[in-house]
């Protein structure tokens, strides 16, 4: 169910890859599914513990509460490590994962990852690794504050958040 009601009721986490001349560039991002705002993203050239349990910390960082919130994601080795499950729980944040071969079960965050690769990475030409993240921050601030939604009444993620939550 990728619906909720209020913001920091379900997110939905997960890392893609990207390739610049044989360089690879990891973006963990988690989102909001109340209004489909990037709400966390880390960054790193190894796809390595830090970059999902850091992603994790900044977006709670960021909530009020996570009372009687979901985190879902695919059954990646990052999610089912000790201390990523042991920081949920301290937070009081309930688990959720994907059954096993089904990508449809995180069908939120692996459609932001194609948006992203199809709206900014497949037409950039890039020199570098840096030249990539730099563009993968710019995307990020597009996506959560300029690109319309019309299953947001043509509000931005942001736009829609503030609206309805004031």
């Amino acid at each position: 169910d990728f619906f909720a009601k209020a913001p920091n009721q379900k997110w939905v986490t997960d890392v893609t890859e990207f390739n610049v001349h044989g360089h690879k560039l990891y973006l963990s991002a988690c989102i909001d599914l109340y209004n489909g705002e990037i709400i966390a993203y880390r960054m790193a050239k190894r796809p390595v513990f830090d970059l999902v349990s850091d992603t994790l910390r900044e977006a709670i960082a960021r909530s009020e509460c996570t009372c009687d919130l979901i985190v879902h994601s695919d059954q990646g080795w990052h999610y089912k490590m000790q201390p990523y499950r042991a920081m949920l729980a301290h937070h009081g944040i309930r688990q959720s994962m994907s059954r096993r071969g089904n990508c449809f079960d995180n069908a939120v965050i692996e459609s932001f990852s194609g948006t992203l690769k199809v709206e900014y990475y497949y037409l950039a030409t890039l020199d570098g690794i840096a030249a990539l993240e730099a563009g993968v921050h710019d995307y990020i601030r597009y996506y959560n504050h300029e690109r319309i939604k019309l299953g947001l009444q043509g509000l931005s993620p942001v736009e829609h958040r503030v609206r309805n939550t004031a």
